[in-house]
Order: structure tokens, then C-alpha cells, then sequence
């Protein structure tokens, strides 16, 4: 991603990507159309449209000036990011289309297109400065067909409702690009971490991206739930996992730093680990003491991790993640997904349990 191509990716990106949305003109030509149902459209704009709108302020603002604080990449990547979601945006919902048999476009279609979109956007934080343009178009591709591809098996064949498919993209992004990193940094480069500290600035940008991210949250873990009070429910959740895991980054890292001062880094990392941890529950935590303790078990992980992961995950791993997306996205996410199916009830339980009520298909044979 730097600024310099050798002449045959300068040759083939426009002609490659041209055709390419040519290919996609002509697909939503003969086999998509939108929706003309007989519904309440001022209903259905006054409440997808909106949420619609915030996921993809949060996709194009939040994810696009996140990672800018790499001064090499910074202005490059909001560009490359905003060219990955319009393409992954076109791409999922063809995908999407196909799979379920389905070739209307609805708002909820696009909004959930958004989403799988955001995928490759948290997963190029991890090879920011590796890649080309054209290794990205290919990512993208390649990503959202595999995440869109579960998110169907998931539904079809396990019976899980969108929200909960949905909310596993943190985990399943910061997998993605690590496995891609460590694809192409091995053996890891020397200087690598010093040239990536040198880069690192308090940028104002960076942390703009991190306000989007931090505003838009609550409407992102709510976007795909039908009722109103589980909507709800999972904004006031993720907004208080949210603003606990902020208090305790930027305490952590004042009394980390010998003369006290704010270090970026967590600010940009650790503050967006309560989001992240009640995704999938969001909705079904009843007290907001829950989620604020949450907010402060992850916000006080992914601080540590911040502070002690990038050396040694680096050298162990044999991978260079450019922008922390392992402790930012993925740990975070896995951690609470552990904690969450450690937690469920014994066979015998399922029948005195609330779980079965939600996921009767799980106790099927029991």
C-alpha cells in the first residue's frame, strides 16, 4: 500500500476493476430488482433507513480514519477503505441474493450487505503497509464470500437468527487478517515493530475514526433485532460496556505511562472492547451492571494486551498485526464467546432453563 507500484499493477487494478463492476452492472441488470411490496415505507425508512445510515457512517467514517495513524498509510488507507465497501457492498448483496434465492433488494438487504462488508475493513488493520490495491480487491472479494457463505450455513443448517451470525464478524475479521499477515510476513521482517512505532502518531484523524466507531456502536449491535425492546435493551447494554471500558482505558494508560500521560495507542484500541464483548448478548443482559462489568473486564484485557501482546504475539506468532487487530477485534470477542458457551446449562437443565426457549433446536434429542 505504499505509493510506489510496479507498472503491471499500475496496468491491470483500473482494467481489472472495471470489468469487474461492469460484471456486477450486468448481474443487478438481469436478476436484481428492488422491493415493491405493499408495506409502510415511511415506517420501514424511519427505522432501517436510520440504522442503515449509522452502520455505514460507521463503516466508511469509523473503520476508514481508524487505522489513518500510520503517517506512510494514513491518507491511502481512508481511500482504500472506502474503495473495499463500495465494492464489498455490490458483492455481498449479489452473494446474499443467490444464496438465500432471494434477487430483491430490500433495506434490510443492504444493511446486512453493509455489515459483511465491514469485515474487510477490520481485517486490513492487520496488513496495512503489505499489501496492494489489487491484493485487496481480491481480500475482499474472497472475504465477504467466506463470511456470508457461514453466516447462510449458520442460518440454514444451525437455525441462528441474523443478529447472532452478525455479531461474530469481530472475531471471524481479526482471524481473517491474521492468517492473511502472517501469510505475508513470515519470516517476520527485521525492524518491522520499530518501523511500525516510528509510524504511530497521535493522530487526530485516528482518533476521530475511534469517536465514530464509539458513537455508532449501540446502533450496530442493535441493527438486525426485530423487537423494539430487545432493540433497546442492546443499546443501553453496549453503551454502558462502552463508556466503562473507556474509563478504564485511559486510567490504565495514564498509570502506565511514567509522567502520566494519555498513550494513543489504548485510546485507539482499548476503548472499543466493551462494543465488541456484548455483541451477540446485547439484548440479553437485564441489568446494566452486567454489561458495565464487562466493559471493565475487557477494557482492563485489551489494555494489558495493548501494552505487552505486540512483542511478543509478533515474535511467537511469527505475524506482524500493523494495527493491533488481534487485541482490538478478535480476543476480546473470542474471550467472551468462551466465557458465554462455558456458561450454558447442563443437559438436564435445558427444559428449567430460558436457553431452551430461545434455541429449541439445541436440545433436540435430549
Amino acid at each position: 500500500m505504499g505509493s510506489k507500484y510496479p507498472p503491471s499493477v499500475r496496468g491491470c487494478l483500473p482494467l481489472w476493476t472495471l470489468t469487474l463492476e461492469v460484471a456486477f452492472i450486468l448481474v443487478f441488470c438481469f436478476f436484481m430488482d428492488y422491493d415493491s411490496s405493499s408495506k409502510d415505507h415511511k415506517a420501514l425508512m424511519g427505522t432501517y433507513g436510520a440504522i442503515f445510515q449509522d452502520v455505514t457512517v460507521m463503516a466508511a467514517l469509523g473503520l476508514g480514519f481508524l487505522t489513518s495513524s500510520l503517517w506512510k498509510q494514513g491518507w491511502s488507507s481512508v481511500a482504500f477503505n472506502l474503495f473495499m465497501l463500495a465494492l464489498g457492498v455490490q458483492w455481498s448483496v449479489l452473494l446474499n441474493g443467490f444464496l438465500n434465492q432471494n434477487m430483491v433488494i430490500t433495506l434490510s438487504s443492504m444493511q446486512q450487505a453493509t455489515m459483511s462488508s465491514m469485515s474487510p475493513l477490520i481485517s486490513v488493520g492487520a496488513v496495512l503497509g503489505k499489501v496492494n490495491l489489487v491484493q485487496l480487491v481480491v481480500m475482499t472479494l474472497m472475504e465477504v464470500t467466506v463470511f456470508d457463505t457461514m453466516r447462510m450455513v449458520s442460518k440454514k443448517f444451525l437455525h441462528m437468527p441474523d443478529y447472532i451470525n452478525m455479531m461474530y464478524i469481530h472475531v471471524f475479521a481479526a482471524c481473517f487478517g491474521l492468517t492473511v499477515a502472517w501469510h505475508f510476513t513470515k519470516p517476520l521482517p527485521k525492524g518491522a515493530q520499530k518501523k511500525d512505532q516510528m509510524a504511530r502518531s497521535p493522530s487526530l484523524f485516528a482518533m476521530l475514526g475511534t469517536l465514530f466507531l464509539w458513537i455508532f456502536w449501540p446502533s450496530f449491535n442493535s441493527a438486525l433485532l426485530h423487537s423494539l425492546p430487545d432493540r433497546k435493551i442492546a443499546v443501553f447494554n453496549t453503551y454502558y460496556a462502552l463508556a466503562v471500558s473507556t474509563v478504564t482505558a485511559i486510567s490504565l494508560s495514564a498509570l502506565a505511562h511514567p509522567q502520566g500521560k494519555i498513550n494513543m495507542a489504548y485510546i485507539h484500541n482499548a476503548v472499543l472492547a466493551g462494543g465488541v464483548a456484548v455483541g451477540a448478548p446485547s439484548h440479553l443482559i437485564d441489568s446494566p451492571w452486567i454489561a458495565m462489568v464487562l466493559g471493565l473486564i475487557t477494557g482492563l484485557m485489551s489494555s494489558m494486551e495493548t501494552k505487552s501482546l505486540p512483542e511478543h504475539f509478533n515474535h511467537v506468532m511469527w505475524t506482524h498485526d500493523t494495527c493491533g487487530v488481534g487485541y482490538t477485534f478478535g480476543l476480546p470477542g473470542l474471550l467472551l464467546k468462551l466465557k458465554i458457551w462455558r456458561a450454558v446449562p447442563p443437559v438436564a437443565k435445558y427444559f428449567h432453563d430460558q436457553a431452551f426457549w430461545e434455541f429449541p433446536h439445541l436440545a433436540v434429542g435430549f
